[in-house]
């Protein structure tokens, strides 16, 4: 029977939106819509714990992984506590990422399940030179130790390393190895490209606190948490409104008399305060000594998310204040 060439391709239509729909009706999709659906799904997932860790996870994994972060934007991480959602994020995830140095108080146990349930566990400060609280740093200060007996006494591991960028550059440098290694991913080059540009910043931020005069190089903070940027740019450190790592330390009448005198000797008029700082024991300090009063976000992620535009804000802050007050 003849068939003509009009109705041959009626039927290989008729047969080729048909095959389709058979594949749709299987899961299909386009090339473009299947790619991204597998690329999204073939994403190993790393958490990490603060919100500033993962802005560098972010930074130096790019494509290779998808990152997501337990503690919400500007909590506290010396008193946040995780739900049950958290918990089960952490025993999910492919890598977990932790500061150390019991920084996150109210999440060692449930990394501590979240390793025992097998997931790799990447703690930054292992790859950073440490920071040690000097002589006269722990004056009647509040001894929070956690359970690897970290305290407050001299000597004690500093956990706030991002205030350094060249102690952040370290820890991307490790993070493709224990990427590589949890997952299978590579993530080398995007993590070589994040330390070329903390370098960058790192330089310039150096400048800008090189052009201070040397009175006005002298820092008072909440807490003991800018010790790193501190050493990294060649300033001092007169004293800490709560003289303890963590912002729950306690605070003594004494302590805020010694720290008054100090400001006093040093010709300090800044006083940078952070999240977690009762707002009436900064007040006193004002008060007392007729210095001004500077709100910092050491723990806090700006609004686009990323490190560089953290630690760039977070110097400029520093270094205006001080500049603007004469030390």
């Amino acid at each position: 029977m003849f068939i003509s060439r009009t109705a041959l391709t009626a039927i290989a239509v008729t047969v080729l939106a048909a095959a389709s729909l058979v594949l749709s009706a299987c899961g299909g999709s386009s090339d473009t819509a299947t790619g991204s659906a597998a690329t999204s799904a073939q994403r190993p997932v790393i958490v990490a714990t603060t919100p500033l860790l993962g802005a560098i996870v972010r930074d130096a994994v790019g494509d290779g992984a998808e990152v997501r972060v337990v503690m919400p934007n500007g909590s506290d991480p010396h008193e946040w506590r995780p739900s049950a959602k958290d918990v089960a994020a952490l025993q999910s995830a492919d890598l977990v990422v932790q500061n150390g140095l019991g920084l996150e108080q109210g999440l060692e146990e449930a990394v501590k399940q979240a390793r025992a349930e097998g997931v790799p566990v990447f703690t930054a400060t292992d790859h950073i030179a440490v920071r040690k609280v000097a002589e006269g740093e722990d004056e009647h200060a509040h001894d929070h130790g956690d359970e690897q007996g970290h305290g407050d006494e001299a000597g004690a591991g500093d956990p706030h390393f991002w205030t350094d960028p060249a102690q952040v550059r370290k820890v991307v440098a490790a993070l493709p190895g224990a990427v590589r290694r949890a997952t299978g991913a590579d993530v080398s080059a995007p993590a070589k490209a994040a330390a070329a540009r903390i370098a960058g910043i790192d330089a310039a931020i150096a400048a800008d606190f090189a052009a201070l005069p040397p009175k006005a190089r002298n820092l008072v903070t909440g807490h003991e948490s800018l010790g790193y940027l501190a050493d990294r740019y060649d300033l001092g450190l007169v004293g800490a409104v709560t003289p303890s790592l963590s912002s729950q330390g306690q605070v003594s009448a004494a302590h805020l008399k010694e720290l008054e005198q100090a400001m006093e000797k040093a010709g300090v008029r800044v006083v940078f305060t952070e999240t977690g700082l009762p707002n009436a024991v900064a007040d006193a300090i004002v008060s007392e000594t007729g210095a001004t009063l500077v709100e910092l976000g050491t723990e806090a992620v700006p609004g686009d998310g990323t490190y560089a535009t953290y630690i760039t804000e977070l110097a400029r802050r520093i270094s205006s204040a001080l500049a603007n007050t004469g030390g």
